[in-house]
């Protein structure tokens, strides 16, 4: 099984004001160690692409830019897939740790709960547990505890101790870490749910996929894959602004938009080499800035390094018209572009 690793590594941004002003860091970690169990296990069950695909556009979802109930979503997509591999106890149990384990965020403050119930019954009464750093009493968006979002879906009072969850009723875990790592049991028991998940002819799942759409809160970056792959994938914000970034136009030759996804890489790949973290950019976007994974905020880029032995790069989709951007290694990148027909290496 081939695998595609993006590594989201936990950069520390403070911001200081004068006049003694709190500072305020924003809290982060190393978001593709989240779901590196629940792979293993659906890998050992059978789950062959299917396994990396959503793992990739689950753990994204820990990011400060999607939405509230992305995580809880992308949750459902794990215990959807396990339950096509008999129901595996291990993807499921992985799947509930990963619901509960803590988002990013941006200025240390909590971050708010999702507001509607999971398809998935083994997920009932889960939610996020908070990093320790997180101020307890005032969540993204400057809304105190008591407000809109900052109690979980189910409950009529705080969560308590603040920044709890169930499989970490203690309280809140240390920056950074990952619950998985610090427990493997999720503190729910729930077994049997319906769902709505459909299977297609080539037996791949068919799930809905998380939002990359940055919040008005945002100060994190995101990544995934191109929405239009049937596998489920993160939607994709494009990253350079010109024309040339935009997706591949769906060709009716199969063969043709091949080619074509390969060459559009290529003409990304060539964009992002001419960028830098100051290059002029719009906000929410991403990119590739000196082989690291970049995302677009505040009109400047923010990089994440894709780790040892990886870049970052633009790559054609196989079963679509579209391009991805993700964290690769030179030779996987190379050949990818190479079996579509699309001659001259990564960048044309």
């Amino acid at each position: 099984m081939q695998f595609t690793t993006f590594v989201a590594l936990a950069l520390a941004a403070a911001s200081v004001t004068v006049h003694g002003a709190p500072v305020h860091k924003r809290i982060a970690q190393v978001i593709s160690d989240s779901t590196t169990k629940w792979e293993a296990a659906c890998d050992a069950a059978g789950g062959g692409a299917q396994c990396n695909q959503v793992a990739v556009a689950s753990f994204s979802t820990l990011l400060a830019a999607p939405g509230p109930c992305e995580q809880q979503n992308a949750a459902d997509n794990m215990v959807d897939l396990a339950k096509t591999l008999s129901s595996n106890a291990d993807m499921i149990k992985f799947a509930q740790i990963f619901a509960q384990q803590p988002r990013n965020s941006p200025t240390s403050l909590s971050v708010p709960y999702c507001q509607s119930a999971p398809r998935n019954a083994e997920l009932n009464g889960l939610f996020q547990c908070q990093f320790q750093g997180d101020n307890p009493t005032t969540f993204v968006g400057s809304i105190t505890v008591g407000g809109n979002g900052t109690i979980p879906f189910g409950m009529s009072a705080p969560v308590s101790p603040a920044g709890s969850c169930p499989a970490n009723p203690s309280g809140p875990i240390a920056d950074g870490s990952q619950l998985v790592d610090l427990t493997q049991n999720p503190g729910v028991g729930g077994t049997t749910a319906s769902n709505d998940i459909t299977s297609g002819s080539n037996g791949t799942l068919t799930v809905a996929t998380p939002s990359a759409t940055p919040s008005s809160d945002s100060s994190d970056s995101d990544c995934g894959e191109d929405p239009s792959e049937p596998m489920p994938t993160a939607s994709l914000a494009m990253a350079a602004s010109s024309p040339a970034a935009a997706s591949a136009t769906p060709s009716s030759n199969s063969g043709n938009f091949k080619l074509a996804n390969g060459q559009n890489a290529q003409k990304l790949n060539a964009q992002f080499a001419a960028l830098t973290v100051t290059s002029p950019c719009t906000e929410g976007t991403n990119a590739c800035v000196n082989s690291a994974f970049a995302q677009c905020v505040g009109g400047s880029y923010v990089t994440q390094s894709c780790g040892s032995g990886l870049i970052c790069a633009a790559l054609p989709l196989v079963n679509s018209a579209g391009t991805s951007i993700t964290c690769t290694t030179n030779a996987d990148a190379l050949a990818r572009i190479s079996a579509t027909g699309a001659q001259g290496g990564l960048t044309g």
